[in-house]
């Protein structure tokens, strides 16, 4: 096949994308927009190769949602704020945090599907229950833990474990997955 050939058949597949790829693709986008450019503003010094390689990776994202550049974006930028950021809980870091939530979960449910089928809004109601119970309980889940870590109780890890699998609870009954395989 030619590239004039590649090429036509892209553009035709584009043509055909549904509404549910193009939101997830775009919520993807900005998600990724806002996770490189949000450190990039803090008054800490940042490593230059973030927003260039994040950028790169983000175009990758968008592009290829079943590949492994989404996984490898979320640990560049996470790897870019260890790296300088202070340890402290702040308002970018925790938007930062959502940012890189809705990446995960958009490039999920993209994956899920070739870019050029169409896809059933309803498709798309299913996954949005999930995904908004997972960003709503994020903030809250860190709030919690970095509330008990400046406590100082004992057993605080503990405490932070099981918030976070009560998290993964709701998010997993939210879906509507069944807990077993036999069928009824």
């Amino acid at each position: 096949m030619s590239g004039a050939e590649k090429l036509t058949q892209w553009l035709s597949q584009a043509q055909s994308t549904g509404t549910a790829t193009w939101l997830a693709r775009s919520a993807i986008a900005l998600a990724g927009v806002v996770a490189v450019v949000l450190p990039g503003w803090q008054t800490w010094d940042q490593l230059d190769a973030v927003p260039i390689v994040g950028s790169l990776l983000l175009v990758a994202c968008v592009l290829l949602p079943d590949s492994l550049a989404a996984l490898v974006f979320i640990l560049v930028v996470c790897f870019g704020w260890l790296m300088r950021a202070p340890n402290e809980l702040s308002w970018s870091l925790v938007v930062t945090g959502i940012a890189l939530l809705v990446v995960h979960l958009a490039s999920a449910f993209a994956a899920q599907i070739p870019s050029y089928a169409v896809v059933d809004r309803q498709a798309l109601r299913r996954w949005l229950l999930p995904a908004t119970v997972a960003l709503l309980l994020g903030p809250v889940v860190a709030l919690a833990a970095a509330v008990v870590r400046g406590a100082g109780v004992r057993g605080s890890l503990l405490v932070t474990v099981g918030a976070l699998a009560a998290a993964t609870a709701v998010v997993w009954f939210a879906s509507g997955q069944p807990l077993g395989d036999r069928e009824d």
